[in-house]
C-alpha cells in the first residue's frame, strides 16, 4: 500500500500523532526500512519511519547520579545520540552530573518534549518546586522515560515511584536470560521477535507493577531457573502524559544492542507524541 505524497508531507511537517496503521504504511514507503523482528544476533535493525532532516523533538537526559554509578552510563549517552542522530526526529540535551540538576525546573522544561532518567541512582539533590516541575512536565502533556536504575532513584520521594511505576528491589540473576514480548502487537514492541536472549542484571521490584502498568515485556522466569512473574518493561500513562520504563540497561552491550536501541527508539516515539499506542494497564 502506497501513501499518498502529499499525505507523507503534511505527516512530517505537521509532527502530528500517528496512529499504529499509519506507522506501518509509512514503514512500506521506499528509502524506509520495513518493521522485521530482529534476530538474537542481530547488528542493523533499527527501524526509523520518518526522513527529515530537521529534528522536531527535544529530549533531556539526565544520567545524573547519587548513589551506585553504571559505568555503561557513557555508552547510554552515546547510544541515545545515536539513535537521535539516525532517526533525525530528537535533538538530545544533558545533564550529566548532580551540579547541572537545577536545569530540571518549570522554565527549562518547557523546552522539551521528553526527559530521560538513563541509569540513575540515589536521591538526586531535587529540591520540592524541582520536583513539582517535573511532575507537571509529565501529567500536562510530555513524556518520560527511565531506564534499569532509574527505579533504584528518589525512594523517599513517593510520588517518583508513582510516576515511574516501582521501585527496584533486587537484582538476583546476573546472566543471560530469555525476555518474553508480552504484547506481540503493541508499537512499543515494534522490530522485535517473539522473544529474545540477553545477558544482562536483571531485576526485581519491591511491588509487582502489573496491575498499574502495560507490560510489554518480561523475564522468563524458567531461563534463569526460578518461577514467578517479573515485567521488565512497561509503559503507563501519568495524567495527560506519557511513562516507559525499560529495566534493561545494565552492560555496555545492552546499550550498544540494536534490539534495545530499537525499543528506545520507538519509546522516543511514543513519549513525545509522534506514534500513538494504548498504554492502558
Amino acid at each position: 500500500m502506497k501513501i499518498s505524497y502529499a499525505l507523507l508531507i503534511t505527516l512530517l511537517i505537521a509532527c502530528a500523532p500517528i496512529t499504529v496503521a499509519e506507522h506501518n504504511t509509512l514503514a512500506s514507503l521506499e528509502h524506509t526500512t520495513q518493521i522485521t523482528p530482529c534476530p538474537n544476533d542481530a547488528t542493523e535493525c533499527l527501524y526509523f519511519p520518518f526522513t527529515t532532516s530537521d529534528p522536531t523533538k527535544r529530549v533531556l537526559l539526565v544520567t545524573a547520579t547519587s548513589g551506585f554509578y553504571h559505568t555503561s552510563i557513557v555508552t547510554a549517552r552515546d547510544a541515545i545520540q545515536h539513535i537521535a542522530d539516525e532517526s533525525q526526529r530528537f535533538s538530545i540535551d544533558r545533564v550529566d552530573n548532580i551540579d547541572n540538576l537545577d536545569l530540571i525546573n518549570t522554565t527549562h522544561l518547557a523546552h522539551y518534549d521528553v526527559i530521560v532518567f538513563a541509569n540513575t541512582s540515589g536521591e538526586l539533590p531535587l529540591n520540592d518546586a524541582q520536583k513539582q516541575a517535573l511532575l507537571d512536565f509529565v501529567s500536562n502533556g510530555k513524556g518520560f522515560i527511565g531506564t534499569h536504575s532509574a527505579t533504584d532513584t528518589l525512594y523517599d520521594w513517593n510520588d517518583y515511584g508513582d510516576l515511574i511505576g516501582a521501585y527496584f528491589d533486587s537484582h538476583p540473576w546476573t546472566q543471560s536470560g530469555t525476555i518474553d514480548i508480552e504484547d506481540e502487537s503493541h508499537p512499543l514492541n515494534a522490530g522485535l521477535a517473539t522473544s529474545y536472549s540477553l545477558h544482562e542484571e536483571f531485576y526485581t521490584f519491591r511491588a509487582n507493577p502489573r496491575p498499574n502498568v502495560h507490560v510489554l515485556q518480561s523475564l522468563n522466569a524458567a531461563s534463569v531457573g526460578a518461577s514467578g512473574d517479573y515485567p521488565l518493561v512497561w509503559c503507563k500513562t501519568y495524567g495527560a502524559g506519557r511513562v516507559y520504563y525499560n529495566a534493561l540497561g545494565h552492560f555496555n552491550t545492552t546499550w550498544n544492542d540494536p534490539r534495545f536501541q530499537q525499543q528506545l527508539h520507538n519509546a522516543l516515539l511514543w513519549t513525545s507524541g509522534l506514534l500513538d499506542a494504548d498504554c492502558s494497564p
